[in-house]
């Protein structure tokens, strides 16, 4: 955050300023438990708790409500975030590169932060923490940025049409990518065209000048190229930023060669899931687009490390038993991609083959595809050919009834406590286990009870 006096942040935001005239010189917070030294707290009123509640001890507050901190009253509080964010990158010296899709959109963003890290320097980029991506997340990364920021990696979400554009308002990209256009969050869109449709938007707030990074596999995706003046730039199986020869390891790794134009550089990742290929292949061109030469950004991949919790973090109890814990989301493309990776790890390339058991809960924001979207991943197990699926919660229960359909066995439970009992009690040294169901469903404390060591 560049400093500035909360008089100036009022005049920004239209809003008044009571209390003492101090100088915001930390970022932005909406969680009082995690307060910043010199910071912004921004007091939301939500269905449950009032930020302004909470606002005692703060340096400084942006709120609805007068508080006992220094205080600008705007009448939206979020809103106001928003221009204030837009203000303080207009006066930076730096090249915002966002990327929305239905899923990958948080693997995608740590693939390419630590690509421009290695590459530009440390303190030259801020990104996305976690999956901060909405109407909240983009203004509060922007206002981590300062005047040695050079590139702003920034993730957008969307729940409808125009979510989107509104957040390139905020942070408006010179490099855009729009990464696939799959099921997530079908029943608030209404259907696959109009996720399209809201998608696409990032691309339509490109310059002249921008570049619009897009995927050649996705025909959904593919088509956006008219609705921009930018620049295109296409990645995938097919695209001119490319990849080919992908093999797996014991884990479920990838290693594979990159490509743009004549040049080919190999890659090996550390992430698991082959999935983890569009990701990488995905942030890579971004990083082309930036401007970055393909060897180097290649090379920078292959020393990502992981950066964000419960997506395909895989960890290993001490009797062999493996737990990959991919618990923070989950819609039916990305279960699939999921248990693409449970049954390579399952088959031992490079190691020892395992039986592989599915943890499954259920998908949220289906609307009308919840029961034949659960029902797809169930047969998606089967096809596939995982060993055991173990169904979490009555309303998951149709993924019991796709994996019916295949040779593995089915176990139903009523919920966590039971569902970690029946892996503690039947998964061994033997084994792989993916834990996996929307955030809501917080299976991530079953992965974690599982890999917990047996006491004698």
């Amino acid at each position: 955050m560049i400093p500035l006096l909360l008089s100036e942040i009022a005049a920004v935001v239209g809003g008044t300023l009571h209390g003492e005239d101090v100088t915001v010189a930390g970022p932005a917070y909406v969680d009082s438990r995690v307060p910043v030294a010199d910071g912004l707290f921004v007091a939301v009123v939500g269905e449950r708790v009032d930020g302004h509640d909470y606002a005692d001890g703060a340096h400084a507050v942006l709120g609805s409500r007068p508080t006992t901190a220094p205080t600008v009253v705007v009448s939206d509080p979020v809103a106001a975030l928003g221009r204030l964010a837009r203000h303080v990158l207009d006066r930076l010296d730096a090249t915002v590169l966002a990327m929305t899709g239905s899923q990958g959109k948080t693997g995608t963003k740590d693939y390419l932060a630590a690509v421009l890290r290695a590459l530009a320097g440390e303190a030259a980029v801020v990104a996305t923490a976690a999956n901060n991506n909405n109407e909240l997340g983009v203004p509060l990364t922007v206002l981590r940025a300062d005047a040695g920021t050079r590139y702003l990696v920034v993730e957008m979400g969307a729940r409808g049409v125009g979510h989107v554009s509104y957040l390139c308002d905020i942070a408006p990209p010179s490099i855009a990518a729009v990464l696939n256009v799959g099921t997530a969050h079908v029943g608030e869109f209404g259907g696959r065209e109009q996720i399209a449709r809201a998608k696409g938007e990032i691309v339509e707030a490109l310059p002249a000048d921008g570049t619009a990074v897009l995927n050649a596999d996705d025909p959904l995706v593919a088509a956006m190229a008219p609705r921009t003046r930018a620049r295109v730039l296409t990645f995938g199986e097919v695209g001119e930023v490319r990849w080919r020869g992908v093999v797996l390891d014991a884990l479920g790794r990838p290693s594979f060669e990159l490509g743009h134009g004549d040049a080919w550089h190999p890659v090996t990742l550390r992430q698991t899931g082959p999935h983890q290929v569009l990701n990488a292949g995905a942030a890579a061109a971004m990083a082309v687009g930036a401007g970055f030469d393909l060897a180097a950004v290649a090379a920078a991949l292959g020393g990502a490390d992981a950066a964000s919790r419960w997506r395909m973090e895989v960890g290993e109890r001490s009797d062999g038993l493996l737990v990959v814990n991919d618990a923070y989301n989950a819609n039916p493309d990305s279960m699939r991609a999921a248990l693409e990776a449970l049954v390579a790890i399952g088959r031992g390339d490079g190691g020892r083959p395992r039986r592989t058991v599915a943890v499954l809960g259920q998908m949220l924001e289906l609307g009308d595809e919840h029961a034949a979207g659960h029902r797809a991943v169930g047969a998606d197990a089967a096809r596939l050919g995982v060993d055991v699926v173990v169904v979490v919660g009555e309303a998951a229960s149709g993924i019991a009834e796709g994996a019916r359909t295949g040779t593995g066995e089915v176990i139903v439970t009523a919920g966590r406590e039971e569902a970690t009992a029946w892996v503690r009690q039947n998964a061994g040294a033997e084994d792989v286990v993916l834990v996996k169901a929307s955030r809501g469903a917080a299976l991530e404390v079953v992965a974690e009870a599982i890999l917990e060591e047996t006491t004698a």
